[in-house]
């Protein structure tokens, strides 16, 4: 077996290794947490005792901790995540849905700021020391700074006259053709995208901009420059590819981890994602559902992570040394 080869079953090995460990946490910290489902619906009018112990039998909290692990296990090997205690939904069913709510607007917000944090981290780097240089750097330290539910705030507030501010689709759009819908979805997408993208935004200015600067220092950055190269061939010849290594690693975290940040945004907005859904399963005490939706952010970034390991890999070779 080659280095390369090497290289990517230990990363995958990691990677797997990190999921076990994540399930058996995932199954404790709620389990730690104090009261339960029943403890909730405790206070209805009419719940009686024997009702509540008859519900924690429905729903196996009577059972041993270790019983209550393996049948867990079970069921996560058969790829059932349970049945939500909110609507008896099987739990698998609401974050699908949930799930292919939330992609596109994350993926939406994402993708726009890579292209402008990107963009304005080679302007920088290209006028460096000048007043547009200053500018991005000022502005992508602004946006990384500001807590994201007060940006969507301030963004409902400035645009809410013009723009939906809540939920995925008009309840009463008279045109239901596809493209109406599509749309419709893309208005209300808007303001939770945006809001995303200027956080993000900043993040990968700053640290484009950061990797750019290390790598213009070079030996191999000064003997270009006396062979006559002009800025902008350095930058795009040399400096960006040996910066997306730091910017290959940021994208990759951020893009695991901007799918849990988005609870904040689909809150504010009423966005029907998977944060809407943790946020709500919180409310309920619904075990099962936060189980999976934590199950499933925490792949998430595992899978990023190997991702971005890979990508390294093809990157620079000489991380599998």
């Amino acid at each position: 077996m080659g280095t390369a080869h090497r290289y990517v079953a230990r990363r995958i090995i990691f990677a797997l290794i990190t999921i076990a460990v994540a399930i058996s946490i995932n199954f404790l910290l709620f389990r730690l947490a104090p009261g339960d489902p029943v403890t909730r619906l405790a206070r209805v009018p009419g719940m009686t005792p024997e009702a509540q112990a008859a519900l924690r039998v429905q729903f196996g909290l009577d059972e041993p901790i270790g019983q209550q692990f393996v049948a867990y296990l079970t069921q996560l090997v058969q790829g059932n995540l349970g049945i939500s205690y909110q609507n008896q939904r099987p739990v698998i069913d609401n974050l699908r849905s949930a799930y292919l709510a939330t992609i596109p607007m994350v993926g939406l917000g994402a993708v726009a700021a890579i292209i402008f944090g990107l963009a304005l981290a080679v302007v920088g780097a290209l006028r460096r020391k000048s007043p547009a240089d200053h500018a991005t750097s000022g502005l992508a330290i602004l946006f990384y700074s500001l807590p994201t539910q007060w940006l969507g705030m301030m963004l409902v507030l400035l645009f809410g006259a013009y723009l939906p501010t809540r939920g995925a689709a008009d309840p009463f759009l008279l045109d239901t053709s596809p493209l109406s819908q599509a749309a419709d979805s893309f208005k209300h997408m808007i303001l939770p995208s945006l809001t995303l993208g200027l956080v993000l935004f900043g993040q990968y200015t700053i640290v484009a901009r950061a990797a750019v600067d290390e790598t213009l220092g070079e030996d191999y950055i000064l003997a270009a420059r006396a062979r006559g190269m002009s800025n902008g061939a350095i930058v795009r010849r040399y400096s960006m590819r040996n910066a997306l290594l730091p910017i290959t690693t940021l994208i990759a975290l951020s893009l695991g981890f901007v799918v849990a940040g988005s609870i904040l945004v689909e809150t504010v907005y009423s966005w029907p994602g998977i944060g809407n859904a943790i946020y709500e399963a919180v409310i309920a005490r619904d075990y099962p559902t936060l189980q999976g939706a934590f199950l499933v952010l925490t792949v998430s970034v595992v899978v990023a992570n190997l991702i971005a390991d890979l990508l390294y890999l093809r990157l620079d070779p000489r991380v599998a040394q």
